[in-house]
């Protein structure tokens, strides 16, 4: 009576309605079949999703061009404070690699 029980069944995923094929002596999923979804395509939505897209596109790039108009004076602060922290901290020597040994 037990020879006639397939090692394999079949049956049909409770959440994604996947049919999967499982094997009894192991315990596992031994091929996944995902359920036929029909398609969900707006061209409303995806005409509108589409503008929305160009226009952070043209956003970031307007963001882009006003921080390299600016990157010159910002490097040119960071310069100054830098050249004023080195004029006013202690001249020290250098420890360079071989000094540690």
């Amino acid at each position: 009576m037990l020879n006639n029980v397939p090692d394999t069944f079949e049956t049909d995923c409770p959440c994604c309605r996947a049919k999967l094929t499982i094997d009894r002596g192991l315990g596992v999923v031994l091929s996944h079949v995902a359920p036929v979804r029909p398609p969900s395509v707006d061209l409303d939505d995806t005409a509108r999703l589409l503008r929305e897209q160009a226009a952070s596109v043209e956003a970031k790039f307007r963001a882009s061009v006003e921080a390299e108009k600016s990157k010159e004076d910002i490097l040119a602060r960071k310069f100054a404070e830098g050249l004023k922290k080195a004029k006013d901290g202690p001249i020290e020597k250098p420890i360079r690699d071989f000094d540690l040994d």
